[in-house]
């Protein structure tokens, strides 16, 4: 599809995974859509590169739940469209202490959204998963049926993909240095740093790790998203059990509540090799990254140690990939219009806090809807308002644990 101009329907700013999804929603939609990068597409700089993420549908929060069992649909929707695979099923594990907030507010999530599931003691935990899997005394396991892995890189490829086919244009290299509202035409002009111009009735902002700071020059507002660069770790599997962790066996996605929250995925993208991370890191600038040192591997090594029947190697992580988390300061997600001078025209979707991956779909979905129609159907937002900031800095009150572990980097 060519255009004459540089004008278009929406804009959207960030060509992540959320900006993809975004993109593709609204192109579906017969938008006349641009999507703008600020690096090479498919970088790996910020948020949504790398092998896998997790998918499950057990939160303490119960407003994800929802979010998650549509999302699930909308993976499989869109691998069809492709005609490739970016969405690999499993169960789902959880795990920890009986008495852990977290974990009960899990079950609670489960039972008031009509999850299946079964709590699991240790020996039943062990006879379920043929001594893979042993829990301390105490400790309770949590088992449903929606879990799996999301292959990142290759999703994010297939949203453009797809947004591409429908019609939406795509430049990357293309940093936005301001979004201006034009008071002669309605809508906004966004500015790229080549001194180019767009001019869109509608802007969607999914600026990532990026998304504090564009914001701030766009209207002057302090959204307390804060950068998190995390170290994802692989473990050896010992030789001839490869195929007991295996994806496409029985054995689960799975999250471990406690200090640290541990989580990890089945054996995909190195063979041999098996994800089992602490979920957590350091703050950063998002344009200084430290690129390390990472958290120490000591609880996950005691983690395995504990876990796993002598079946994965502790000596230490063999693999490491690192990428950043853009947190806020709940946890929640940010999906609001920009407001101000902006009203409706802006809309931001943002602060993702390490587990947004998975509902990029219905994320995406969302801004397209507040975007067309300025309201989203189906989905309750006064979790994820910008205002919850200017009530309570800490934002939404919870009563469990925090599950990421926020570390500074004293010296180098």
């Amino acid at each position: 599809m060519e255009y004459s101009s540089h004008h278009f329907d929406v804009i959207v700013v960030g060509a992540g995974i959320m900006g993809s999804s975004t993109a593709y929603q609204l192109a579906k939609r017969g938008q006349k859509t641009l999507l703008l990068e600020q690096f090479d597409f498919l970088h790996h700089r910020g948020s949504s590169h790398g092998e896998s993420r997790t998918i499950r549908a057990t939160y303490p929060e119960d407003y994800y739940c929802d979010m998650v069992m549509e999302s699930s649909q909308r993976w499989e929707q869109a691998q069809s469209e492709i005609g490739y695979k970016v969405y690999f099923k499993a169960q789902q594990f959880d795990m920890g202490p009986s008495d852990n907030k977290s974990l009960l507010s899990v079950i609670s999530s489960c039972e008031g959204k009509s999850l299946p599931y079964q709590v699991l003691d240790g020996q039943q935990v062990a006879d379920r998963f043929s001594g893979r899997i042993n829990i301390p005394e105490g400790w309770v396991g949590v088992l449903t049926e929606v879990g799996g892995v999301i292959k990142p890189t290759k999703a994010v490829s297939m949203f453009q993909a797809l947004a591409f086919q429908k019609g939406a244009v795509l430049r990357d290299n293309m940093e936005v240095k301001n979004i201006v509202k034009d008071e002669a035409r309605g809508g906004v002009n966004v500015v790229v740093a080549n001194g180019e111009e767009y001019w869109g009735k509608k802007c969607v902002v999914t600026a990532g790790a990026w998304m504090g700071k564009l914001v701030k020059t766009v209207s002057g507002l302090d959204l307390p998203i804060q950068a998190l660069e995390t170290t994802v770790c692989y473990w050896r599997i010992k030789d001839g059990h490869e195929a007991k962790f295996a994806i496409g066996s029985d054995f689960p996605t799975f999250a471990s509540y406690g200090e640290p929250y541990i989580y990890g995925t089945p054996s995909l993208e190195f063979p041999g090799l098996i994800k089992i991370a602490v979920h957590g890191g350091y703050t950063c600038d998002p344009d200084k990254r430290p690129w390390g040192p990472g958290i120490s591997s000591d609880s996950m090594k005691e983690w395995i140690e504990g876990r796993f029947s002598g079946l994965v190697d502790y000596g230490g992580p063999v693999a490491t990939q690192l990428c950043m988390y853009s947190m806020t300061p709940d946890g929640d997600f940010v999906i609001d219009f920009l407001g101000g001078e902006f009203g409706k025209d802006v809309v931001i979707g943002g602060g993702f806090s390490g587990h947004g991956f998975k509902m990029a779909p219905v994320v995406g979905r969302i801004l397209a809807d507040l975007a067309l129609s300025g309201e989203a159907k189906g989905v309750d937002l006064k979790h994820f308002r910008i205002q919850r900031f200017q009530q309570n800095p800490k934002g939404n009150l919870k009563d469990h644990e925090d599950q990421v572990t926020l570390l500074q980097i004293t010296s180098r």
